[in-house]
């Protein structure tokens, strides 16, 4: 089942590139739809599994979920770190950027691997979560090239190699044991990075020199499908 999830991954990362290639006057809804499916995913399933799965109090609990917040943002600003320059000749910059992203979609991907280690239900709905972030990854690889001197076929290149990242952080997860009284902590971990890539990172990016008020029905729609997700899965 992860295998199968991971190859979708690899599937919507493309899809998304390829929607970037071609609708770029459209890329702000897909961006605001999947802001609002990974804050879904975040609020209505992985919250509450980390405090029902928690081996402390809630306030244990919490400070996890804003210990993983902190360190995808320590990561975003030092590891994922990138140019938003566009000026000829700095490829350099694009191709940095293009890495990181290919880094972060492996982390997506160890998140849908983890997740269905604790269960399918939670493993499922991570995954959808993390199909709908992988399409604008997608798009996110190829703006990160385009305006830097790279190629057609460099970019579809770049954008091939983030789309196989979160198919190898998914495999790697099947070499990696987790505790069964660790597992409230690694939901609330992951529940933090998805807060932070959903309000921080997704939400921003809709919203730059775009009219609110269809980016916001997007998100609107994302967490709306997210909540009807958790709830089917959980019954």
């Amino acid at each position: 089942m992860v295998f199968v999830i991971a190859l979708g991954a690899f599937v919507s990362t493309v899809s998304g590139g390829l929607f970037a290639l071609r609708f770029q006057d459209r890329l702000h809804l897909i961006l605001g739809f999947s802001a609002g499916s990974v804050l879904g995913v975040a609020f209505f399933d992985l919250l509450p599994e980390a405090i029902e799965a928690g081996p402390g109090s809630v306030t244990a609990t919490t400070s996890m979920i804003a210990l993983g917040f902190f360190v995808y943002l320590i990561l975003n600003r030092t590891l994922f770190v990138y140019s938003r320059s566009e000026r000829p000749g700095e490829a350099r910059r694009g191709y940095l950027r293009a890495v990181t992203l290919a880094i972060h979609s492996c982390i997506d991907g160890m998140a849908i691997g983890f997740a269905f280690h604790i269960s399918t239900q939670i493993g499922l709905v991570v995954a959808v979560g993390v199909l709908c972030h992988d399409f604008s990854d997608g798009i996110n690889t190829i703006q990160a090239v385009s305006g830097s001197g790279i190629s057609r076929n460099a970019r579809l290149a770049w954008l091939f190699i983030d789309a196989v990242a979160p198919v190898g952080g998914a495999l790697a997860t099947f070499f990696i044991s987790i505790p069964q009284e660790e597992f409230g902590r690694v939901l609330a971990v992951l529940c933090g990075f998805f807060l932070y890539i959903g309000a921080a990172d997704l939400l921003p990016e809709s919203e730059h020199a775009h009219p609110t008020r269809l980016t916001t029905a997007a998100t609107l729609l994302g967490v709306g499908l997210l909540y009807a997700v958790a709830r089917m899965v959980t019954q």
